[in-house]
């Protein structure tokens, strides 16, 4: 079992539930990918032992060539949830992360050509490096929390949740009427526009809004 890490102190240890990842939530990372938006999130998992923290490396799986490294806000459950309303969403939330969605690009393509799943290409180990968590008392609202990713010192990606396609609110309220929501889940809210490859001794650095960071390397 794998537990948070939290940049204040915190009594409990929380183990990392089910990983929820969004898609296309950014239109501009949806038309540099060449697809469009939806009217509605849609959403896949990632499993719990793909998570890395600061300090740690990404491992390039024998099965891929191409890693593509994508910067998104996590948004931490601390309380059990169905059918939630869009007007208590933010009660669910224990905090925030700054994580990335290590995907190997050239299996996910090969995948969706023939039409078959991809989560494989989205779950190898080391695929989902996460920070410390933020507990929601420090952040006014998620709504509006800039993010950025530099590699080797050059800033590759850079964003602002005001960009999401849909609030937070609504992005909660929505998978909880997929799925019950439980304490420890965490929910990655997508990227935008600017992901590209990883190699071998790069070295990521990932920030949330000056609160927090996330350092990593590639193996």
């Amino acid at each position: 079992m794998i537990y948070y890490s939290f940049q204040d102190t915190y009594e409990e240890m929380v183990p990392i539930g089910k990983i929820i990842c969004l898609i296309r939530s950014y239109r501009k990372h949806a038309e540099e990918m060449g697809s469009d938006p939806t009217d509605s999130p849609l959403f896949f998992l990632k499993p719990a032992s793909a998570v890395i923290f600061s300090g740690d490396s990404i491992v390039i799986p024998p099965q891929s060539h191409c890693l593509h490294h994508e910067i998104e806000v996590g948004v931490v459950v601390g309380k059990r949830g169905k059918n939630i309303p869009r007007t208590s969403a933010l009660d669910h939330i224990l905090g925030y992360v700054i994580g990335l969605d290590i995907t190997a690009r050239d299996i996910q393509d090969e995948a969706k050509k023939h039409g078959l799943p991809w989560s494989i290409a989205k779950g190898f180990d080391t695929f989902a490096p996460l920070s410390e968590v933020v507990l929601k008392e420090r952040i006014s609202t998620p709504n509006d929390l800039d993010f950025s990713l530099e590699i080797n010192g050059v800033l590759r990606q850079k964003g602002n949740t005001r960009f999401l396609l849909w609030s937070i609110e609504r992005i909660i309220s929505d998978i909880s009427d997929c799925m019950t929501l439980e304490p420890g889940d965490l929910i990655l809210t997508g990227t935008p526009e600017g992901v590209g490859k990883l190699q071998k001794g790069d070295s990521l650095r990932a920030e949330l809004s000056h609160l927090v960071e996330l350092s990593v390397d590639v193996a």
